[in-house]
C-alpha cells in the first residue's frame, strides 16, 4: 500500500472516527471500503429499476407494464 493524506472538516472527521469505533474498523479502513464501494466497483449493468414517476405499493409493483 501507498500512504496518502486526505483533508477532513473537523466535523466530518470526528463523525468518521465516531463511526469507525463503532463498526471495530480503523478510519483508514472506512474510507478505503467508501472509496471502493462509491468510486471503482463497476456500475451496474442492464436494467436495474424501471420508474415512471408515481409512487405505488409494492404489491403493486407490475402495474407499471399496464396498459393506459
Amino acid at each position: 500500500m501507498i500512504k496518502t493524506q486526505v483533508y477532513f472538516p473537523e466535523p466530518d472527521l470526528e463523525a468518521l472516527h465516531r463511526a469507525a469505533k463503532q463498526a471495530g474498523k480503523s478510519v483508514a479502513e472506512m474510507i478505503r471500503e467508501a472509496v471502493r464501494r462509491t468510486w471503482l466497483q463497476a456500475p451496474p449493468k442492464g436494467p436495474v429499476a424501471l420508474w415512471d414517476g408515481k409512487a405505488r405499493p409494492s404489491i403493486d409493483h407490475d402495474s407499471i407494464y399496464d396498459e393506459p
